[in-house]
């Protein structure tokens, strides 16, 4: 069955897409402010390429492809609403949803790997960075599936709105650029 959609069409700014973008310039702000004190840490600190050899390159390696691929089915969610095709909007819905808590659950094993080896946001300022910039960007995933869940929910009430997806896919697509910035600082450099 179709999605009923009951708005007009709108070619220009709502007042939640201006409000995600707000939200996100603040986001982007509090992630630029991490990402610059690791560099000027990094910069002056010797030892941070000898912890950085103990990140499972490889989980961050599956992890930012999770994070790809699930920026395509949002992606393909929100052509779904558009078109009124409900088992599609459902089924990348729940794809997406799927790929953020595999993140989630790959992280968590890595998470569990580096601290049964020593190595605790105490253990130095690497990694204090390491588990505070990868720990804010995980719950941030975690918002986006509740996001997700919430508008997965909706469309069994048939209240769905196309630019709800729009602006819950703004908001995961923010996340995986950041995923894009942390995975080379932290895993590569």
């Amino acid at each position: 069955m179709a999605i009923q959609v009951q708005e007009q069409p709108f070619y220009g700014l709502t007042p939640a897409k201006v409000g995600i973008w707000w939200f996100l310039a603040s986001e982007i702000m509090m992630f630029g402010g991490f990402i610059a004190s690791f560099v000027v840490f990094r910069l002056g600190a010797t030892g941070w390429a000898e912890a950085a050899r103990h990140l499972n390159v490889t989980i961050g390696i599956v992890n930012t492809l999770i994070l790809l691929t699930s920026s395509l089915t949002i992606v393909l969610a929100l052509a779904a609403t558009e078109r009124g095709d409900e088992a599609a909007l459902r089924r990348f819905l729940g794809l997406t949803i799927l790929l953020g808590c595999a993140f989630l659950g790959f992280k968590a094993v890595e998470y569990t790997g580096e601290l049964r080896a020593g190595y605790a946001p105490w253990t130095g300022t690497f990694w204090s960075f390491y588990y505070a910039m990868t720990g804010l960007h995980a719950l941030h995933v975690l918002g986006g599936i509740v996001v997700n869940v919430v508008l997965l929910v909706t469309t069994e009430w048939r209240r769905l709105r196309p630019h709800r997806i729009e602006i819950a896919g703004l908001y995961w697509h923010f996340v995986d650029i950041v995923w894009i910035f942390l995975f080379p600082l932290l895993y590569l450099a």
